[in-house]
């Protein structure tokens, strides 16, 4: 006969079990529904069906047709990965700096930087906005890689929990061999800090590849605008009732950040974890 603990168990495991499936279906049908909907002939919102009748990839080619998606895609790409190689470089220098470095001010600084990131980032769009108007850098995609790479440091908390625990005894084992801060950092910390490098570079990435509100207040004209923009003006404008053409953008824009999350899904787990210990 089945003892009370052992039953307990079992039927504990069905319910976790049983809600994840519930957690993930609700999570993968609206996706999957807009992935079907991009191929769904005709322009409706509404089906009776998840499946099509008949597919057809007409809603793809219209995109690259009818405007200029492919310098969308082109603009959103190149801001994205030079958004993550600087944001996640200077992000790095922050939390090893105040791991590290014993300074006047350290913890007042770090505060500071806490209560800033407590504060949504919209709240200072019409501050940069007129820094970036003064500096001539509106419509131009320098102006979003400064405020995206600039902004990264407020991060730096996962950082500098990571470095933490890293021991200083070789920290100091390189400093008797004559290393100095940069060989230190670039020989011991960034190879010893892979999963949070990768955590931190998709992050980033997705980051710059989903934003909108900012990018659409720097960005005027069609040809410099990103996907998220590019988009949204497109829906905004007489195309507002062709869903179907909107469910194949979407599924375009959300090829690449899916990929990199697959691809990368072991660091991630990993990199999102790292400091948890110590902080």
């Amino acid at each position: 006969m089945m003892s009370a603990a052992k039953f307990k168990k079992i039927f504990g495991d069905i319910s976790h079990h049983l809600l994840l499936i519930v957690i993930a279906i609700v999570t993968i049908y609206p996706a999957l529904w807009v992935v079907l909907a991009s191929f769904r002939p005709g322009t409706a919102l509404y089906s009776e069906h998840l499946l099509p009748e008949r597919f057809t990839i007409e809603h793809y080619i219209e995109l690259f047709r009818e405007f200029p998606f492919a310098q969308w895609y082109m603009n959103t790409i190149k801001i994205a990965l030079v958004s993550m190689v600087c944001s996640t470089f200077f992000v790095l220098l922050t939390g090893y700096a105040v791991s590290r470095f014993r300074f006047r001010g350290r913890k007042s600084l770090m505060s500071g930087l806490f209560v800033l990131n407590m504060f949504p980032s919209f709240m200072s769009m019409i501050a940069v906005y007129i820094l970036l108007l003064n500096m001539n850098l509106l419509n131009k995609h320098s102006a979003l890689m400064f405020v995206y790479t600039g902004g990264a440091a407020m991060g730096y908390l996962l950082v500098k929990g990571y470095f933490d625990t890293i021991p200083r005894s070789l920290e100091e084992a390189a400093r008797i061999d004559g290393a100095n801060h940069w060989i230190i950092f670039f020989r011991i910390f960034v190879p010893l800090s892979r999963p949070l490098i990768v955590y931190l570079s998709v992050t980033s990435f997705a980051g710059a590849f989903n934003d909108f509100i900012f990018a659409q207040m720097v960005l005027r004209t069609k040809e410099q605008q990103t996907l998220a923009v590019g988009l949204y003006n497109m829906v905004s404008s007489q195309f507002s009732t062709q869903f179907t053409l909107f469910a194949a953008g979407c599924v375009l824009v959300a090829l690449p950040i899916t990929l990199v999350f697959m691809f990368f899904q072991r660091f991630l787990v990993e990199g999102l974890t790292a400091g948890a210990d110590k902080g």
